[in-house]
This record gives structure tokens, C-alpha cells and sequence, in this order.
């Protein structure tokens, strides 16, 4: 190495990151008694095209939703009763739990009907949904 440090990190390409990108816990935190707002993003490939090409606003019926910055003590069956009771029936609901058993706030909700997804979608998307 007949180089300094200086030289070789002045000659390396840019733009090249190494590993995966960074996150930041803070974005998906709540505080007790603050107002979580729910935020529900759809899973069909219609869904993630609309969000790269917004001008296009036809989209295929999802009959999945992923839902996110949900309350710690908000539960599976919770869940299940608010989705069934104002969209319709569900298949499953998914709440997904850290390695100490504490909620991500983040849960998978599989409709049975198609386009039910999008209807939760148009409903609760950005919503406060605890009415706080």
C-alpha cells in the first residue's frame, strides 16, 4: 500500500453503498396516549405499481392489506373485529411479534373477497382508527 487513507477513499466510485439500508426505529414508535394513526398499504402488484406511477389510478381488487404503526397492546382479535365489522369477512389476520413476544405493530390482513383490500384501503389508509 503506497497510498494514505485519504487517497484511497478519495478514489473510491461513489454512489456505491455497501449492505442494506438503514432504518431508524423512531418512525415506527408510539408513545402512550398519543393518537396512533394506522397506516394501510396494499400487497397486489396493482398496489405497488400505483405507488411508483401515481397517474395511474386503476388498480386490480386486493383482498390483502398490510397494516402499520399499530398501538403495542392492540391484539389479533381487535383487529380481526374492526376489518370484519366495517369491510366484511376475513381469512386471516396476521400479527407479527418480536423475538420477546412484544407487537411490531404491524399486521397482514387477508380478506376473502376480492377488492375488500381495497376498500380497507380507501377506508383506513392515513386514518386515526383508535378515535383519539
Amino acid at each position: 500500500m503506497d497510498k494514505s487513507l485519504d487517497e484511497v477513499i478519495a478514489t473510491r466510485p461513489k454512489g456505491i453503498r455497501r449492505g442494506g439500508p438503514r432504518r431508524s426505529g423512531a418512525g415506527a414508535k408510539t408513545h402512550a396516549g398519543a393518537a396512533a394513526k394506522a397506516q394501510v398499504l396494499g400487497t397486489t402488484p396493482a398496489g405497488r405499481a400505483a405507488k411508483a406511477a401515481p397517474q395511474q389510478q386503476q388498480q386490480q381488487p386486493a383482498d390483502k392489506i398490510i397494516v402499520s404503526n399499530l398501538p403495542q397492546d392492540v391484539n389479533e382479535v381487535q383487529i380481526k373485529e374492526l376489518f370484519h365489522s366495517t369491510v366484511g369477512p376475513l381469512r386471516e389476520v396476521t400479527l407479527h411479534y418480536d423475538a420477546q413476544g412484544r407487537s411490531k405493530g404491524v399486521a397482514a390482513v387477508h380478506f376473502q373477497k376480492k377488492g375488500a383490500g381495497t376498500k380497507a384501503y380507501q377506508q383506513y389508509n392515513n386514518r386515526l382508527i383508535d378515535g383519539s
